[in-house]
């Protein structure tokens, strides 16, 4: 009876240990990210504590501005375009990535997967060096390109883990009843792998909207984005709309990571009642 009741209170002390832990993590993660949020809603014109008082006079000349309207919908219209570039060609490579007879399948996957791997300047650079003699520099056809080539490992990657699961025995029974590929792939492939689709969307999208260098190199005046406008706001005035900016963004990535997860508890109850 003693040694459950020492057992007891060693679980309950390890427990214990593991909350502060957890919470002194999150707080080391989080707290820089939140010290800009009170910030935003500084009347004052510095970024420092502690306040001079409570005003949106900064969340106004943001979304006042020509400037940063320009950006939200550049970000906005490229990253919808990039990601629907990124998702077709994403899950396609992924059909074609889970076949069993795909030849050099070992190498191709890295070379798609590439992107995420090698810095995003050695990435900038060879977009510049393709991109600038066929024109595509200073073009909004550029800028989406290359937010699609970086959005794409995204979706291939979770696209394919969900067809690892993939019951392939689907698609045999139906070929066996007559039924055509597009229409096997329409009826039953695409609706199971939905959820996996989608999460790969929200990334790439996410990919699209928070990039900046590229945008640096390839990007002009008419194609100016949140982070590029950020980036000079920062380079050239310092000024705190950049912290209401920011803030929106903040809670942007949350919904989006939000519906991430959610899209992943739908896969993963979706896999599960199979």
């Amino acid at each position: 009876m003693q040694a459950h009741g020492n057992r007891m209170l060693s679980e309950r002390i390890a427990s214990g240990w593991l909350r502060v832990h957890c919470a002194v993590i999150f707080l080391f993660l989080v707290a820089p990210i939140l010290a800009i949020v009170p910030l935003s809603f500084n009347s004052g014109s510095f970024f420092s504590y502690p306040m001079e008082g409570f005003s949106l006079r900064w969340y106004a000349q943001a979304f006042g501005s020509s400037d940063w309207q320009l950006a939200f919908a550049n970000s906005i219209g490229i990253g919808v375009v990039a990601t629907l570039i990124a998702t077709c060609l994403g899950t396609l490579a992924a059909l074609g990535l889970s076949r069993s007879v795909f030849p050099f399948r070992a190498i191709i996957m890295p070379l798609l997967i590439s992107p995420m791997i090698i810095p995003i300047v050695v990435v900038a650079a060879g977009f510049y060096l393709i991109f600038a003699p066929l024109g595509l520099v200073n073009s909004y056809a550029g800028v989406i390109l290359a937010h699609a080539a970086l959005g794409t490992p995204f979706v291939v990657i979770t696209v394919t883990a969900s067809l690892l699961s993939f019951d392939q025995s689907l698609l045999r029974a139906a070929s066996g009843l007559g039924a055509r590929p597009w229409t096997t792939f329409r009826r039953i492939t695409l609706p199971l792998i939905a959820p996996a689709v989608a999460t790969g969307s929200v990334f790439a999208f996410a990919t699209s909207f928070d990039e900046v260098i590229v945008i640096l190199f390839i990007g002009g005046p008419d194609q100016r984005t949140v982070p590029r406008q950020m980036w000079s706001g920062i380079r050239d005035q310092i000024n705190p709309s950049i912290l209401a900016v920011a803030t929106v963004l903040i809670v942007f990535a949350t919904l989006l990571f939000t519906a991430m997860n959610w899209l992943r508890g739908r896969a993963a109850a979706a896999s599960s009642s199979d």
